[in-house]
């Protein structure tokens, strides 16, 4: 006779098949903590090797580091990735910090309240990062601020744009990277005031507390309410890549991670590291967010890492999605599940679906290049080939090359 959990599960299942249930959009908190509950032990590490690859180490975090984040109610979690020793480097190690985090006050308050407010909660969640040996610390997209891009109002959202390089969160920022030694990438929305333009931008600042420089959203999302091209432009700063005292970094913000050669052009510029702060919501695109940063880091020879906001951000005004829906105050649940890809395709779990958090993973960088020697994917590819047909392909002439009987 089954048991009665069983049955529930059953139940619930039987909901979901049925559509009663939206498990997108249900808060429970994490794939992996769901996994634990139900499948037997040897069962789950097949499962966990098919979902995740070469299982990750846990990275032991210091206790106060522990105890401060039970304090301040957000989840810490750590991990490692291991590369094989080589004779003639030595290992390149070195740990980044990825914040998830709801907004801390109502969308209605004092456009600076909020912004201070924010700056508040990541100065904890930082110094937390800074116990942790953190030595790169990413943010989510337009971290200062709700993600009211979908309501198709400019006041007062567009308030919150400031300068990349004087603004009060860059200053914030440059303070945190020169007290706790660190790399800060701070994304925000950006004023620039000579054209009048705003961008989605992520700020680079060194560990020294420089402004090192910035990167663009270099795509724009026009899918339901995640029509962003009203507020900002599409990036004119290329695949920048940034020279770390840690490591080559980039930054391909959001949307951009649903485009390979997006990924693809950062990689070829150098970079050992691509961060991809984001905002998505479970019903518009969560089967989608485990696979795409996996995918980059495997087809691109470098670690990736994911990063999205929590919570559900309620706003006064209706808006409408433009696809027949009835006008509504929010756009769904982010869902958070952090997490970071190896190029090896094993990866970490993922954070919390409903709570803010800090993942906190140690690489090292070798592991890149060992992993391109065996697959090497980038000396294979037909670069020379692709570029001549992708010329061709946009020009207004264009004949595809199809064959037929």
């Amino acid at each position: 006779m089954e048991n009665k959990q069983s049955a529930s599960r059953r139940r619930e299942a039987a909901a979901v098949a049925k559509g009663s249930v939206n498990m997108s959009s249900c808060e429970f908190e994490s794939l992996e903590k769901s996994l634990e509950s139900h499948l037997p032990e040897a069962e789950l590490v097949q499962v966990k090797r098919i979902l995740y690859g070469k299982e990750t180490r846990k990275l032991e975090l210091p206790v106060s580091a522990l105890q401060a984040a039970s304090e301040h109610d957000f989840e810490l979690k750590g991990y490692q990735f291991d590369a094989s020793q080589e004779q003639l480097r030595p290992p390149r190690r070195t740990r980044v910090g990825l914040v998830q985090h709801r907004i801390v006050l109502p969308t209605d308050a004092p456009i600076l309240d909020q912004i201070n407010a924010m700056h508040t909660r990541i100065g904890v969640i930082a110094e937390v990062a800074a116990m942790c040996g953190v030595n790169i610390i990413c943010f989510q997209e337009t971290w200062t601020m709700p993600f009211a891009f979908c309501t198709r109002e400019k006041e007062p959202w567009t308030e919150f744009a400031e300068s990349a390089e004087e603004g009060i969160t860059t200053r914030f920022c440059q303070e945190l990277a020169r007290k706790y030694n660190m790399v800060v990438v701070s994304p925000i929305l950006e004023r620039e005031e000579l054209h009048g333009t705003l961008w989605n931008t992520a700020v680079v600042i060194s560990n020294s507390g420089n402004v090192m420089g910035k990167s663009r959203k270099n795509h724009i999302p026009r899918v339901g309410d995640f029509n962003e091209s009203t507020y900002y432009m599409e990036g004119d700063s290329g695949h920048t890549v940034f020279q770390t005292q840690f490591g080559r970094i980039a930054v391909n913000i959001c949307y951009g991670r649903h485009h390979p050669l997006n990924w693809f052009m950062y990689s070829m510029n150098g970079a050992e590291i691509i961060f991809n702060p984001s905002a998505t919501v479970g019903v518009l695109s969560e089967p989608m967010w485990p696979i795409e940063a996996r995918n980059a880091a495997i087809a691109n020879h470098c670690f990736t890492c994911a990063i999205n906001r929590v919570g559900t951000e309620q706003f006064k005004s209706e808006f409408t999605s433009g696809d027949g829906r009835k006008a509504h105050h929010d756009f769904g649940h982010f869902y958070g599940s952090s997490y970071v890809a190896a190029p090896d395709g094993s990866r970490t779990p993922g954070l919390s679906r409903t709570r803010d958090g800090l993942l906190v993973v140690e690489l090292d960088l070798n592991l890149n290049r060992q992993v391109s020697d065996k697959w090497s994917f980038k000396m294979t590819g037909r670069y020379a080939e692709y570029a001549e047909e992708l010329q061709r392909a946009i020009r207004h002439d264009f004949t595809p090359k199809i064959v037929k009987e």
